[in-house]
Order: C-alpha cells, then sequence, then structure tokens
C-alpha cells in the first residue's frame, strides 16, 4: 500500500512541475479546468505522501480517512468545475447538498494544510470560517451582519474569490516554476560547489565555517523557497564543521538557521518572493532586486559581525592554512552549475521577458549545466524525475497552503473584517506610528509562524497590508515590511521552524538555537522600521546622498552595537549594564528624531572607536 501510495504521489508530483513548465512557456489555460486539476493533483500528493513512509504501514484507520477525505475533496472539485462557469457569470445559486460539500471540500483543505505545515495555519483558516459562519454572534465591532452557508461557499469555494482566487492563479502562474527551478539547483550539485568555495575563502577568517555557512545560505537559500530545505541541505554539512572549529552546538545550529532564512530576502531571487512582489506591487523586477539589496547586505553584515565577535569571544581562531582544502579546476567548474542559471535568469528578466519565462530557461540552463559539469547527475539522467518529483511535492504543499490563504482572503472580502483589523491596529497605536507598526510587526510574526516564506508573506501582505498602507506609508515600504517579519518569523520561538531543522544536525536543544538565532537576527528586526522611517534605503523611491549616506552610516553603527552587546564582548566581557546600553543605543541609531540620532551616532562612534583602539594596542601588547 506504501509502495502504491508513493508511485501515485511521485507521478502526480512530476504532472505539477511539467505543467509549471508548460505555463511559463506557452502561458496559463482556462482558469477554472486548470486550477481545479492542479489544486485536485496537489491535495492528493499531500493527503497520500504526508507522513507515509515507504517502509513503515500506515493503520488502518489512516487508510480509511485518506479514502473518506479524498472522495469529499473530489466531490468537491467535480462540482466546482460543473459550476463555476455558471457562478463567474452570476446565473445560478447553490442547492443544499451542493453547499455541504462545499464546505465538506473546504475542511479538507484545512486538514491537508495541517498535515503539512502544522497547527498555526489550519487554525487561523478555521477560525475564519467559523468566523463567517457564526461571526453575526460575536459583541462589537467585530460581529457583521450573517452570512448563510450558501452565500459562504460561493465565495470560498465556488467562485474565484477564494481556493481558486488569485493567489493560487499567481502560484501557478510565477511560483511554481521558481520551485522546480530551485530543485533543479540542488539535484545537479550546485550547492556542494557552492560550500567548497565559500569554505576556502572564510577559511583565513575566524570564525571561517561559520562564515561560509552564511555565504553559501545566502546564496542557495536565495533559490531554494524553502527555509527548512536550505537548513538541511547546506546545514548538514556545514554545522559539524563549525562545531568543530570550537563553536557550541546552539550557535552552530543558530548561525545555519539565520543564515538560511535571511535567503529568501537576497536579491535576484529571494526565494521567487521578488517576482511575486513585483506582481502585487505593479513595480519592475530589478527595482524589486535594487530595493532588496541594502536591506540584504545589512542582514548578513550583522550576522558576520556576530559571528567574528562571537568568535573572539570563544576563542575560536582561523583555519590553519593545512587544513584548507585547495579548489582545483572541477571545483569551479562545478561553480558554474549556480552562476550560468542564476545569469540566464537575471538575463531574461532584463531583456524584457516575463518571470515565468526566466525561470523555466534558468531551470533548463540548471539541468543542463548538471549534465555537462557533473558526472553523477550524467549518468544518472533519472534524477532529472527525482527533481521533477520533489519540487512537485514541494510546489503541491504550497499549493494547499494557498488554498488555505484563500478561504481567508474570501471571507475578508465578504465580511470586511480586514477594514476593522486595520482600525484596530490604528486604534492600538493611538495614532503613534511606532506603536502601529510595533503591532503590525507582532501581527506579521504571528501570521507567518509555521509558514514557508511565500504563502507566510502572500497572507501576511494581502492581511495587513491594507492596515499598514492606512498609516500613510508607501506600497513598496509595506510589502517590504510584511515581507521580512514574515520571513523572520520562521526562526521566532516558539515555533521557530529553522531552529528546529537546524537541531537535530547540531545535536542541541531547539529553543536555545531559536534563542540564539533571535540574537544574531536582531538587527533583521529593526530592519523594517529603518525601511519605514528612512525609504532611501530602498534607493528606488528616490533619495538625496545625504539622507542615505547618513542612514547606512548609523546602520553600520548600529550593526557593531547590536552585535557587541548581544554576544557580551568587544576587547573583552562585556557587563550586563554596557551590554544594556549597546543595544539600546542601536535601536536609537534608527529613532526618527534627529538629536536623538546625532546623540546615538556619537555615543556608538566613541564606543567603536574605543574597541578599535584597545583591540589593537592588546594585540600589540
Amino acid at each position: 500500500m506504501q509502495s502504491f501510495r508513493f508511485w501515485i504521489v511521485s507521478i502526480l508530483a512530476v504532472g505539477i512541475s511539467l505543467q509549471a513548465i508548460y505555463v511559463a512557456l506557452f502561458g496559463m489555460l482556462e482558469a477554472g479546468p486548470h486550477r481545479g486539476f492542479v489544486f485536485g493533483a496537489a491535495i492528493l500528493v499531500v493527503l497520500l505522501g504526508a507522513g507515509v513512509r515507504r517502509d513503515e504501514p500506515l493503520p488502518a484507520w489512516r487508510n480509511v480517512l485518506d479514502a473518506a477525505l479524498i472522495a469529499v475533496i473530489g466531490l468537491g472539485l467535480w462540482e466546482f468545475l460543473n459550476l463555476y462557469e455558471a457562478f463567474e457569470n452570476m446565473l445560478m445559486g447553490l442547492s443544499k447538498t451542493q453547499q455541504w460539500i462545499g464546505l465538506g471540500a473546504t475542511l479538507v483543505v484545512i486538514e491537508a494544510t495541517r498535515r503539512v505545515f502544522g497547527l498555526s495555519l489550519a487554525i487561523v483558516t478555521l477560525l475564519m470560517l467559523g468566523y463567517v459562519l457564526f461571526g453575526e454572534n460575536l459583541p462589537g465591532i467585530f460581529a457583521h451582519s450573517g452570512f448563510s452557508l450558501s452565500r459562504s461557499m460561493e465565495t470560498i469555494w465556488f467562485g474565484f474569490q477564494g481556493v481558486f482566487g488569485m493567489p493560487l492563479a499567481v502560484t501557478l502562474q510565477i511560483i511554481l516554476i521558481f520551485i522546480v527551478f530551485g530543485s533543479a539547483l540542488e539535484s545537479t550539485g550546485a550547492s556542494n560547489a557552492l560550500i567548497r568555495i565559500s569554505l576556502y575563502y572564510t577559511g583565513k577568517f575566524k570564525g571561517g565555517p561559520a562564515l561560509a555557512a552564511v555565504v553559501a545560505s545566502a546564496l542557495f537559500g536565495s533559490m531554494s523557497g524553502s527555509v527548512t530545505a536550505n537548513v538541511v541541505g547546506t546545514g548538514s554539512f556545514t554545522i559539524p564543521l563549525i562545531k568543530r572549529r570550537g563553536f557550541k552546538p546552539h550557535f552552530a545550529g543558530a548561525v545555519e538557521a539565520t543564515a538560511s532564512t535571511g535567503g529568501q530576502i537576497v536579491p535576484p531571487v529571494m526565494g521567487a518572493a521578488a517576482f511575486l512582489m513585483a506582481d502585487l506591487t505593479g513595480m519592475n523586477y530589478l527595482s524589486i532586486c535594487v530595493a532588496a539589496l541594502l536591506p540584504a547586505l545589512f542582514y548578513y553584515g550583522a550576522l558576520a559581525a556576530a559571528i567574528i565577535v562571537e568568535a573572539r569571544r570563544a576563542g575560536v581562531e582561523a583555519t590553519p592554512e593545512s587544513e584548507l582544502v585547495p579548489l582545483d579546476r572541477s571545483d569551479w567548474l562545478s561553480a558554474l552549475m549556480f552562476v550560468v542559471p542564476i545569469f540566464v535568469v537575471v538575463a531574461v528578466l532584463v531583456s524584457g521577458r516575463s518571470p515565468a519565462m526566466s525561470g523555466v530557461l534558468g531551470t533548463l540552463s540548471a539541468v543542463a549545466m548538471g549534465l555537462i559539469v557533473n558526472p553523477e547527475f550524467r549518468r544518472a539522467p533519472q534524477k532529472i524525475l527525482s527533481m521533477l518529483a520533489d519540487a512537485g511535492r514541494s510546489g503541491g504543499a504550497i499549493i494547499v497552503a494557498v488554498g488555505a490563504i484563500g478561504v481567508i482572503l474570501a471571507v475578508m472580502s465578504i465580511t470586511g473584517v480586514g477594514i476593522r483589523f486595520a482600525s484596530v491596529v490604528s486604534t492600538l497605536g493611538e495614532g503613534n506610528l511606532f506603536l502601529s507598526l510595533v503591532v503590525a510587526a507582532m501581527a506579521c510574526i504571528i501570521l507567518g509562524m509555521g509558514m514557508p516564506t511565500l504563502p507566510a508573506y502572500l497572507i501576511i501582505v494581502l492581511v495587513l497590508g491594507p492596515a499598514i498602507k492606512r498609516l500613510g506609508i508607501d506600497d513598496l515600504s509595506v510589502h517590504m515590511f510584511v515581507f521580512y517579519y514574515g520571513v523572520l518569523s520562521a526562526i521566532t520561538p516558539p515555533i521557530a521552524l529553522a531552529a528546529f531543522a537546524a537541531a537535530p544536525i547540531a545535536k542541541a536543544n531547539p529553543m536555545m538555537i531559536g534563542v540564539t538565532s533571535l540574537k544574531l537576527s536582531f538587527v533583521g528586526f529593526m530592519i523594517p522600521f529603518a525601511i519605514i522611517y528612512y525609504p532611501e534605503l530602498l534607493i528606488v523611491n528616490g533619495f538625496e546622498w545625504f539622507d542615505l549616506i547618513s542612514i547606512v552610516a548609523r546602520m553600520s553603527l548600529a550593526v557593531w552595537m547590536a552585535s557587541t552587546g548581544l554576544i557580551g564582548f568587544s576587547k573583552s566581557q562585556i557587563g550586563m549594564p554596557m551590554r544594556i546600553l549597546r543595544v539600546a543605543i542601536a535601536v536609537l541609531l534608527i529613532y526618527p528624531v534627529v538629536w536623538v540620532e546625532a546623540a546615538a551616532a556619537a555615543t556608538a562612534l566613541a564606543l567603536t572607536l574605543f574597541d578599535r583602539f584597545t583591540v589593537r594596542t592588546h594585540a600589540h601588547g
């Protein structure tokens, strides 16, 4: 039975990947059948494959339950395909049977979401479903006028505002092909070449293997679109190396978790979020890349600074020359498996072609380079099918999550709860922009917990975006704000997916990894506020050179203050009062009051010069 499930899932997953390639080359098919059939394939991949291993038999009740769920979702898809045209033209209503079938299918979507992403998104979706059906009984501003089961299912299941709405269309048109692209890069062995080259060039610095993890995870994470896959893929190699150099296990795991998480904010691909953001904002893709560049540099600059400070504190020396594995011709050839596909993606976009076309040509070039450069890949062409199957499984999970997001958006559409939420954000902030942003940031993190980057970003920007825009913030800054916090939710306890993925590799407590990751990524949590208060960081909105240089200089000082304060070391151990002062200065450096900025900058500069002078004196003494 397990083998049968495995082959069904593999065939469906390959089909999902192949249709992504077809769509990228030839465009979308008729909306109803296309979305219905692909969503059906995705939910079957999840129901039949999630938590199933070929060598472990399932209990009988699981087989019976899955058969019942498949029957319900099958009926729901059948009714959707029969009725979508009529509902698009508003020509008919639903029978009682169809209403209950729609509700049952929606509940199956929630259960499938729970299986792949845990309880967080499933609970939010279930609460929203309950809200539309029973929300008229709530007190206060959150009560609505009441909606029948028929009206609810027309929007959630049978129309194009819910499960089969815009988020699913964007996923099919843009996102899936980049999931295939990331799988192609991983399958060809491009990540191994990145790690070897990174290790060689960072090995001469203190904390070399940790810095190598930063470089490799930043580059590969941008392509993979999955934080946990990146942690496992690069971390299985880098985490043991970091530990061997003398770093503690929880710190090694935190470095990989933080670096892998940040890969999603690195242009040019940003885990495919760059293309989604361009589509949602209506901006040029290259503008999104330029806007994301400086914030990403500060994120990784802060992580590198924290690693160097920790290396000094722990007495970790640079890797001896004798232990550095020299690079040879094969390493540089292997690097082409990464460089050429990225060049192809960027070149196609610069030429004016669509993101989907750049994704498919990048995928084809990645496979071609794998066949040319990697003899193992060339000797086993069946790996191409495995690559497509892996991409289809990942894509299927994303599609199911996007279906759940469609339920949430449909409820928001018909009940107006999004407008009410915007009012709550404004009320809690009491007209204070900073307090409103704090409330919005906390909501972003909570909504993003337990979800991969793309669904997290999508749901957050569609749910919270309008509320933040009402604070008078420009569109791109809003998207960057919610995107960063959606990404950082992956390392925020108590869920902290990236930390839990790193824990078994590091052999450390996942909560300790999560807490340490928060320290390492502290500047990352500051960056969205800096973007709101100093939009010149994004460059593309226009800027004065003095303002840009000023915020870049202050952010650089903030990186050093935060790193030394949170690690507790500069020239020597730092006491708690000084640690608190340094972290406070880091925050005040981006506080938008001129005299506060100036005082914080002067204090930070004095402390930084003191650190540099005394370190040099100590080194020569």
